[in-house]
């Protein structure tokens, strides 16, 4: 029982260091200069807008359970193949493990150990599968505490280490706020979401600069063209714009740990950790975030922290302090499964400190729907869904949990 609890204790100690930087430490320094103007985004089709989210009543009868998937070591991300039966869940160490049919294949898909830091924040820290179902992307912080983004071939016989190839390498000033997470966007394209990479604050005003990837939302197409890894798509906000990386598609953000595509709507949704006293939950049409600035380190949240709030800055949908015994927001997805009919159309995110997963829901101009779903899972670090809607959670306790119904 103690070797119990303090497998638990210590599985909570390395999500809130993963995780959190929910109190961030530094110096402050002098405001940055004013936030560049960003232009109007592309115009991007997505799919017809279903009936509206549920209502408060609907939420309140929501009974769910959380079914075990598989139990691994400190697992951080999970990937779904394009059968649905066969899951990739990344161990923070560096490993990524296959469950196909509810079994733990004992051999891992790739062992990426020997390069992985996990220091502070680091680690393994996100998984994407191609929309063609052909690789597998990984991101991770290295032993120079860059963040590292690589892909490699995958089919039923599993990776080939010979297809791997570099995509991106972002060099990190410190052990904390990478980001990390990635995703393949309604467009086809992949998103990968940068923290500021400062211990606290953002001293250098990294999430404001758009000279620098840290503190961005990137969206890449993977081809590798002549030296570089990726491409840039040519429908980037800041592409040819002087002194700008073509690669930001926005900015402001403080530490990104998982952002999500509505798969019915195509909105993005973004959980941005806060400094000291806020968490928020951001969520705008994909038009909308073409260049779209959340604010961070002008404001945390609604609130100012430091210097004139930008121009046109988006604020959160949603956020709550820490007077609750919540520090750091884990960001989910809108469920559009089958399995939960009263949860279809809410966003369902958690918290590192108290491990509770909750939903909230509500139409444009209209106030917002709060539910505690009653599922604690301490050590809560991440969600992921499947092809069809459904949303798994996971732990660094080591738990991958499927959320079901509970009668």
């Amino acid at each position: 029982m103690a070797a119990a609890r303090r497998s638990r204790a210590a599985a909570l100690a390395a999500a809130l260091a993963l995780a959190a930087g929910a109190c961030g430490t530094g110096a402050d320094p002098s405001p940055p200069a004013a936030p560049t103007t960003v232009p109007a985004g592309p115009a991007t089709s997505t799919p017809a807008v279903p009936a509206g989210p549920p209502t408060q009543a609907e939420l309140d009868r929501v009974a769910v359970r959380l079914e075990r998937v598989a139990q691994l070591r400190e697992p951080v991300a999970l990937a779904v193949a394009g059968d649905d039966a066969t899951l990739y869940a990344g161990e923070r160490a560096g490993r990524v493990r296959v469950i196909r049919d509810g079994r733990l294949d004992p051999r891992p898909l790739l062992d990426l150990t020997a390069e992985v830091s996990v220091e502070g924040e680091g680690g393994l820290l996100g998984l994407a599968v191609a929309p063609d179902g052909r690789r597998l992307y990984v991101s991770f912080t290295d032993r120079r505490r860059a963040v590292r983004l690589i892909g490699v071939a995958v089919d039923a016989r599993g990776a080939d280490p010979a297809s791997r190839r570099e995509v991106l390498t972002v060099p990190q000033p410190s052990i904390r706020h990478h980001g990390g997470g990635i995703v393949f966007g309604p467009d086809g394209l992949l998103w990968l979401g940068l923290g500021d990479g400062s211990l606290g604050g953002d001293p250098a005003g990294a999430a404001q600069s758009l000279a620098t990837l840290r503190g961005k939302l990137l969206r890449l197409d993977p081809s590798p063209t002549g030296a570089r890894g990726y491409r840039v798509p040519a429908t980037n906000p800041f592409v040819g714009r002087r002194g700008a990386r073509p690669e930001i598609f926005a900015y402001g953000l403080r530490n990104p740990w998982r952002f999500s595509f509505d798969r019915a709507t195509g909105d993005l949704w973004i959980g941005d950790v806060g400094q000291f006293i806020v968490e928020e939950i951001d969520r705008v049409t994909l038009r909308r975030a073409a260049g779209a600035n959340f604010g961070w380190n002008r404001l945390e949240g609604r609130r100012r922290y430091r210097g004139r709030p930008p121009p046109g800055a988006v604020p959160p949908l949603h956020q709550y302090n820490h007077d609750d015994g919540r520090c750091a927001v884990v960001g989910g997805h809108v469920y559009r499964g089958t399995r939960l009919r009263g949860l279809q159309g809410a966003y369902v995110y958690g918290d590192v400190c108290d491990g509770r997963v909750r939903a909230l829901a509500g139409a444009r101009g209209r106030p917002l729907r709060h539910r505690d779903l009653g599922l604690r899972l301490p050590g809560l670090v991440s969600f992921a869904e499947s092809r069809t809607g459904e949303l798994y959670a996971l732990t660094l306790a080591g738990g991958v949990h499927r959320l079901a119904p509970a009668v």
